[in-house]
């Protein structure tokens, strides 16, 4: 399953989009993967969880490459998987 998520309302840029996957695993847990965003994927105990935790560390790794970046970021950023 995959959902489309938008960062908060007063984020720099209102085109930033994650497309997140998700599965439930053999044991229970969640997983949600950004694979857009190398290593934004997290475990939870739930759906939500998971993908609380992938969101933020797509967000984290997004903003510190921006942060590193000597470039100006761009206006729009979207990240999108088909899923097959």
């Amino acid at each position: 399953m995959s959902i489309e998520r938008k960062p908060p309302h007063g984020a720099r840029s209102q085109d930033l989009r994650f497309v997140i996957e998700t599965e439930l695993e053999n044991d229970g847990r969640w997983i949600a993967e950004i694979s857009q965003v190398p290593g934004a994927l997290a475990y939870g105990s739930t759906k939500e969880q998971a993908i609380n935790k992938a969101y933020a560390i797509a967000l984290r790794s997004v903003a510190d490459d921006v942060e590193h970046s000597q470039a100006a970021p761009p206006n729009l950023i979207s990240l999108e998987r088909s899923i097959a």
